[in-house]
């Protein structure tokens, strides 16, 4: 008798101590990723290597840095889908792509981005053909982005 009550009293106590750790948190998924966001999370300590491949926790915090332009390079229907947040739209297949980037401001840092990260280092490549060297891309896309969650807007 006095074995199942201290059984249940230690049971009582177990669950007192666990439910008391998450006392005053928002109540949320157990594995909510906080690894890419535009907003929060830690910024880059450094700017990417001009050209660089990188993941979404990297972008997230290379695209933090004062004056970044985030471009997404996917086609006028696949930025309507969904997009980064602040994200301006310059279709990589485009006839009229290469005119456009050389309008772009060669002294501000790009961060690039398309659905699987093809497009992005194309973009990259004719980018820096142009001028434009201070330029990094998400490697594999904004799928990753939305699996790391990373905010998404649409129009």
């Amino acid at each position: 008798m006095i074995r199942r009550l201290s059984t249940a009293l230690l049971t009582v106590l177990a669950v007192l101590i666990l439910s008391s750790c998450n006392a005053g948190e928002e109540p949320g998924p157990a594995l909510e990723p906080r690894g890419a966001s535009a907003t929060d999370g830690p910024t880059a300590t450094a700017a990417p290597a001009p050209g660089a491949t990188l993941d979404a926790s990297q972008f997230a915090a290379a695209l933090k840095a004062p004056g970044t332009v985030i471009l997404d390079v996917r086609t006028a229907a696949e930025f309507a889908e969904g997009h980064l947040p602040g994200a301006a739209n310059l279709d990589v297949q485009s006839p009229d792509f290469a005119e456009a980037v050389r309008d772009l401001d060669p002294s501000v840092p790009y961060a690039v981005y398309c659905r699987s990260g093809n497009r992005s280092q194309a973009a990259l490549q004719l980018m820096a053909a142009a001028g434009l060297t201070d330029a990094y891309h998400l490697g594999s896309g904004i799928g990753t982005w939305e699996r790391a969650g990373g905010e998404i807007a649409t129009p």
